[in-house]
């Protein structure tokens, strides 16, 4: 089983800048690709962005290339989505998730989840 943390959510300005932080532990060497999404109230899970484990490739939703950005840290398990030029659009839940043999933005091939962490964007 691999358990997820996320960390790092909080309150921010639209044009400002958070970065949030998914610890990964237990199994990990199953996990082939780590994704963020992000849940408004209301509305439906939607996928943000992935990185492959293993060589560090990223995809991105178009509605955040360009703003956000994923990267990881093998060596601490960590997963990092640094978000720039925020919106208020941006204000959910986000999720960060661990899959095994795939990459890509169906949230249903996510076998493990995080607890979840808020962002508000102000206007």
């Amino acid at each position: 089983q691999v358990q997820l943390v996320e960390s790092g959510g909080g309150l921010v300005q639209a044009g400002g800048s958070l970065r949030l932080s998914c610890a990964a532990s237990g199994r990990t060497f199953s996990i082939y690709s780590m994704g963020w999404f992000r849940q408004a109230p209301g509305k439906e899970r939607e996928f943000v962005g992935v990185i492959r484990w293993g060589d560090g490739s990223t995809y991105y939703a178009d509605s955040v290339k360009g703003r956000f950005t994923i990267s990881r840290d093998n060596a601490r398990n960590t997963v990092y989505l640094q978000m720039s030029n925020l919106k208020p659009e941006d204000t959910a839940v986000y999720y960060c998730a661990a899959a095994q043999g795939y990459f890509g933005g169906d949230y249903s091939r996510y076998t493990n989840w995080g607890q979840g962490t808020q962002v508000t964007v102000s206007s």
